[in-house]
C-alpha cells in the first residue's frame, strides 16, 4: 500500500464544515434506505444495516438522524427507491477514478458525472476499465491514542483481520476480506474500540504521482465536483494526493 495513509484522508473528511457534514449525513441516509429495503429495519436481523449504522456513527451522525432514516425507509411507500450504479474513468494524468452512486434517476446521474469528467479533462469509460487497479477490502480506522500497539494488533488479528498497519500520523488501519468485515468490526466494537471509520472500500494497488500543477488542479476540481453531486456516494481514485490538498 506504499505507505499511503487512508486514515489521514478519512480524518480530513470528518473535519469538514457543518454544511459538508449535512451532505454526508444525507448520503448515509440513502445507504440506510437501500439496506432497509433489502433486509428490513431491524439491525439484529439485518447485517448490512448494522454495518451502515456503524459507518454512520463513525461519521458522527446523530442517533436521532440514524433512526429517523431507518423508520422512513421501513415505512410503507414513504421512502424514495434508490438504485446503485458504479461508473469508471480517468482523470487527467492517467489517474483512475471509480464513482459509486445511489440514484432515483439514472439519466440525471450519468449526465452529471459525464459533465464532471468532461469539464476537467477526464474521460468516462466502460465498466471495468479501471476497477482492476483497485482491491476491494474492508477498512477499519482507529486512532492509536494511548492504545498499546502490540495489544491492539493482536486483538485485530484474533478478530479475523487480514492485516493491521500503524500509520505515521497515529492511526491503526485494519484491513479485512470483504466477507470478514462485519465479524471483525463487531468483534472490535464489542471490545469498545472507537472507530474513525468502518466500511468496505476500494484500495488502489498503486498510486499515480502527479507533478504537473495544472494537471493537479484539474484533478482536484474534478474530484470535488463528483463528491458534491447528491447522487454520488463514494469517489475512489489512485492519485497520490492527500485530503488537505483536495480541499484547497
Amino acid at each position: 500500500m506504499s505507505g499511503h495513509s487512508h486514515a489521514a484522508n478519512i480524518a480530513g473528511k470528518k473535519s469538514k464544515s457543518d454544511a459538508a457534514k449535512a451532505k454526508v449525513f444525507t448520503k448515509l441516509g440513502r445507504e440506510i434506505s437501500v439496506v432497509v429495503k433489502e433486509g428490513g429495519g431491524d439491525p439484529v436481523s439485518n447485517q448490512k444495516l448494522r454495518d451502515v449504522i456503524a459507518k454512520c456513527r463513525a461519521a458522527n451522525m446523530p442517533n436521532d438522524n440514524i433512526w429517523r432514516s431507518i423508520k422512513k425507509a421501513a415505512g410503507e411507500g414513504g421512502a424514495t427507491e434508490y438504485v446503485a450504479n458504479t461508473y469508471e474513468g480517468y482523470a487527467p494524468g492517467g489517474v483512475a477514478v471509480i464513482v459509486e452512486t445511489l440514484t432515483d434517476n439514472r439519466n440525471r446521474t450519468v449526465s452529471d458525472i459525464r459533465h464532471a469528467f468532461d469539464k476537467n479533462g477526464g474521460s468516462l469509460g466502460a465498466s471495468g476499465c479501471v476497477s482492476y487497479m483497485f482491491d476491494r477490502k474492508g477498512l477499519i480506522v482507529i486512532e492509536k491514542g494511548d492504545l498499546d500497539e502490540d495489544e491492539f494488533m493482536m486483538a485485530a488479528l484474533e478478530a479475523g483481520a487480514a492485516d493491521v498497519l500503524l500509520t505515521d500520523d497515529g492511526y491503526f488501519e485494519v484491513y479485512t476480506d470483504p466477507n470478514d468485515f462485519s465479524s471483525v468490526r463487531e468483534a472490535l466494537e464489542q471490545q469498545e474500540y472507537a472507530f474513525v471509520s468502518a466500511e468496505v472500500t476500494n484500495i488502489p494497488q498503486n498510486y499515480v504521482e502527479v507533478t504537473d500543477e495544472e494537471t493537479l488542479v484539474k484533478i482536484k476540481k474534478m474530484l470535488a465536483m463528483l463528491e458534491d453531486l447528491d447522487d454520488v456516494q463514494e469517489v475512489y481514485h489512485n492519485a497520490d494526493i492527500d485530503e488537505d490538498e483536495e480541499e484547497e
